[in-house]
């Protein structure tokens, strides 16, 4: 009965998983999750022995019973999902394997770079009434700014961001030390903006007082094992020990991915894959009350006894 019991809480498991999945169907940038088992502890009935010619006795096998089936692991599937097509010209489509980067917890205080960071693949982008670039659930995004000058005008070319780019795209300085993203903002006093766009490479550009000028870089990050990524909720992740550290670039570098312009990342769920796996728990779970049925009548007979 006790294998039965575990059995039923691995597949119940299982259909957590898929009741997640098929949840978050419509969920952009939604990543899927995938179960696997594993058996459990065995009892040993009889436990190998070598064979001995001299006395004439050959080797023994194990012989062992098992005690159910256990949840392994849930699997992530990072692959991209479709496009969704929105039309919205702030909805950026990340074409690879990049993360936005957003604060977590504020500014440290000394200069413009955030006291932590999550990341996610939603790129519902705007800029908030205070001139800041933030995403759909209100929280600053990161990158490169575009420092105004002396008079507070915003430049009109990227002179301004040089120091913090590398020439391969990422948020390095000239010896090669990781510079943090930092929070993308203009002032609202001295500019008025209008016709603000995303360029492929993550550049934000708008119209000023007749001239483009621009406002910075959206930064992405990259994850050597994204599959280890935590997830924590609305879309976002934390980075862990088995993800790796993030190595932030500018969209199109470093493996990251370009940005598709008014477009957002659909679910990667496929239905048709969960429908399938939920029949196959759901019979594998209904084999298990059956072993737990079977066991009630043994136990039954038992105490009837006379």
């Amino acid at each position: 009965m006790s294998s039965a019991v575990a059995g039923l809480k691995a597949h119940q498991d299982a259909i957590d998983v898929v009741g997640n999945n098929i949840a978050n169907v419509n969920t952009h940038s939604f990543k899927s999750g995938s179960v696997s088992f594993r058996d459990v502890m065995y009892q040993n009935i009889v436990s190998a022995a070598g064979g001995d010619p001299d006395t004439g006795l050959a080797g023994t096998n194990p012989s062992q019973i098992g005690y159910g089936a256990a949840t392994a692991s849930v699997g992530v599937d990072t692959s991209n999902g479709g496009k969704d097509q929105t039309g919205r010209p702030n909805d950026c489509y990340i074409d690879g394997q990049g993360y936005f980067v957003v604060a977590d917890g504020g500014q440290d205080g000394t200069n413009n770079y955030p006291v932590g960071m999550k990341y996610t693949r939603v790129g519902s982008l705007q800029f908030d009434s205070q001139g800041y670039l933030t995403d759909g659930n209100g929280n600053y995004v990161l990158g490169v700014n575009n420092d105004a000058g002396e008079d507070g005008a915003i430049p009109t070319v990227t002179t301004a961001m040089d120091g913090k780019l590398a020439t391969d795209g990422s948020l390095k300085t000239d010896q090669g030390d990781m510079v943090p993203p930092e929070y993308i903002h203009y002032s609202t006093e001295d500019n008025t903006l209008s016709n603000v766009s995303f360029g492929s490479d993550g550049t934000i550009t708008a119209t000023s007082g007749g001239e483009v000028v621009t406002l910075g870089k959206v930064a992405l990050a990259h994850f050597s094992n994204a599959a280890g990524l935590e997830d924590i909720g609305s879309s976002y992740y934390k980075d862990t020990t088995n993800s790796g550290a993030a190595e932030f670039y500018v969209p199109g570098s470093g493996a990251t991915g370009n940005l598709v312009t008014g477009s957002l990342e659909n679910s990667n769920v496929d239905l048709a894959t969960e429908f399938s796996n939920m029949i196959l728990y759901e019979r594998g779970y209904q084999a298990n009350t059956k072993i737990i049925s079977v066991a009630d009548e043994m136990l039954q007979t038992l105490v009837n006894m006379k």
